[in-house]
């Protein structure tokens, strides 16, 4: 999906000026926000992968407008919607109306640091050969998936050199609809920034993190 996320490389946006302080939260909602989130993704009834693809696809106006945990809010009430866990009415009222719908697994307050700390790990076993090699040239596919996609935009249908291989790691792009996992090999992918640009860019280079199904080789295989 080409949502309002995906804004590297377009003009007007202004610079970014990161904030004097280095506080996570600003206002108590925030904190809760995040707590909710966290606690709400425990249930079992959705993977890291749809918590992403529910805030990236929020209307393009909309998703410019919010800020960072507006966001992140808009995004859960997409899922408890989804999933049954809610009513828009019990939405808008903050008030639950219904029995509690049943959930696999409760998130505890005791259990937050570990879970925290254990993360989602996405490294997967797969047992294909990785299909690039490190030095090689690599064209990015052309792609406009109306779901979830993880291929930026600007370095779509470009030309770039493989700098690492990460191992294969679970795709995104199946796990946030519900086809599984479908692990892949993962590369990091070096682009002089004048092929995504032109030559009124003023940086040298980008490195995007690639999966394998995003790659070819420019003219073929190689011999």
């Amino acid at each position: 999906m080409n949502g309002a996320q995906d804004l590297g490389g377009m003009q007007s946006f202004g610079p970014i000026h990161p904030g004097a302080d280095s506080l996570i939260f600003h206002a108590d909602w925030e904190r809760r926000a995040l707590a909710i989130t966290l606690a709400m993704g425990a249930v079992g009834k959705w993977n890291i992968d749809m918590s992403r693809a529910a805030r990236e696809s929020l209307p393009p106006a909309q998703y410019l407008a919010s800020s960072y945990f507006e966001i992140w809010l808009e995004g859960l009430q997409k899922l408890l919607l989804n999933a049954g866990l809610a009513t828009a009415e019990e939405i808008g009222s903050g008030k639950s109306m219904n029995a509690a719908a049943p959930v696999s697994r409760v998130l505890m307050a005791h259990e937050v640091a570990a879970a925290l700390r254990r993360g989602n790990p996405a490294v997967r076993v797969v047992a294909a050969n990785a299909r690039f090699k490190v030095g090689e040239e690599v064209l990015t596919r052309q792609l406009n998936p109306s779901t979830h996609c993880r291929l930026p935009r600007y370095c779509r249908g470009r030309r770039g050199r493989i700098v690492a291989v990460h191992g294969a790691h679970v795709f995104p792009d199946t796990n946030a609809i519900g086809l599984g996992e479908q692990p892949q090999w993962l590369y990091t992918v070096q682009f002089d920034a004048s092929e995504l640009w032109g030559a009124d860019t003023t940086a040298a280079s980008v490195c995007v993190d690639c999966w394998e199904s995003y790659l070819d080789y420019p003219g073929g295989a190689p011999v």
